[in-house]
């Protein structure tokens, strides 16, 4: 049945009668809780439609004019921004990620869909480095991965357990994650040796200045989604990958279909996902990444991406087409 064209609007006063937040923002929709008044028994409110804005997919402009991922041979200092103390590491987010630290290592815990969708994050590399004649192949005594935003570690140490790499560095700067993750690889020899934690932001961490001192891989996984500035966090990773080397990532595209399913789903109803993981109005569509390392930014190529579903009680599959709709891997490659 077709919906009356006036429809919209009576729900929208209707809403706003209901719900005094939702009178606070007329543009976009977003799910949010309502708050219970105060002498009401305190239960779980469902969340409801309430208008939000946009995040916009741009940085600052000292960063695009600076940004060092035209060449190579880039500046050792990330970005040229006046302000020394900048960051796009969120407190909130932070203190979210120090709450499970604990439950990390868990396969049946909050963490378990990241356990199972690392196996796709190694397909999905292996799959770009063999989708190209690589002119300038990596050392003869293995990889070096750049892990950003690691987490408990659930990627670099299995990246570190891979007999062709030769040296994992991987960051974050949670304090309580990362201590997890040290404590678990110290219970593995087969790593030692082979991967450095580090309690740092992408923002403090040196970019080496010889492009053989980079990385073979640099991968940013779940992450996006939980930075206050996207465009500007990616300009503070491209320096660190070497001529000929690949950005990988994951990410959620901003569609009803990813509300829905991340929001709603996984984490009101199925509680697959702890409460309060993910802000949609953070997450980045495929066609934005796309148009910021291949419109706006030089010195990119071979954007590859895959989209993922997951299927519970089966784990993620890939799906062609669902990057437009819900989670999905993209990488580029620096010109060699």
């Amino acid at each position: 049945m077709t919906p009356r064209p006036n429809a919209a609007p009576q729900l929208l006063r209707r809403l706003r009668g209901a719900n005094p937040a939702v009178a606070l923002h007329s543009r976009g929709l977003r799910p949010t809780a309502s708050a219970p008044a105060p002498d009401a028994p305190r239960r779980i409110a469902p969340r409801v439609l309430q208008p939000l804005p946009s995040r916009s997919f741009t940085s600052s402009p000292d960063s695009a004019s600076s940004s060092p991922a035209s060449s190579a041979s880039s500046s050792a200092s990330p970005s040229s921004s006046a302000d020394a103390t900048f960051t796009t590491v969120s407190p909130d987010e932070v203190s979210h990620f120090n709450a499970l630290a604990s439950s990390w290592w868990d396969p049946h815990g909050p963490s378990r869909i990241l356990h199972l969708m690392n196996p796709l994050r190694h397909d999905f590399i292996r799959s770009c480095r063999s989708s190209v004649l690589d002119a300038t192949p990596p050392s003869t005594s293995g990889l070096t991965y750049l892990d950003i935003g690691c987490g408990g570690g659930i990627f670099a140490e299995s990246a570190a357990r891979l007999p062709g790499t030769k040296h994992v560095k991987a960051i974050d700067p949670t304090p309580g994650v990362l201590a997890v993750a040290k404590a678990h690889a110290r219970r593995d020899p087969g790593v030692q040796g082979k991967l450095e934690y580090l309690n740092t932001s992408i923002e403090k961490l040196p970019v080496p200045e010889a492009p053989e001192n980079k990385f073979d891989v640099v991968s940013v996984f779940e992450v996006l989604e939980h930075v206050s500035n996207p465009a500007e966090f990616l300009d503070r990773c491209t320096p660190f990958v070497r001529p000929g080397g690949w950005l990988v990532m994951s990410t959620i595209a901003r569609t009803w279909m990813s509300w829905f399913t991340t929001n709603l789903m996984a984490e009101d109803v199925l509680r697959i996902v702890p409460r309060g993981t993910h802000d949609w109005n953070k997450y980045v569509n495929e066609d934005e990444l796309r148009g910021h390392f291949l419109g706006k930014r030089t010195g990119w190529t071979d954007a590859r991406c895959m989209g993922v579903i997951y299927v519970p009680g089966i784990g993620w599959r890939e799906v062609q087409g669902s990057e437009k709709v819900g989670n999905y891997f993209f990488a580029v490659r620096r010109a060699a």
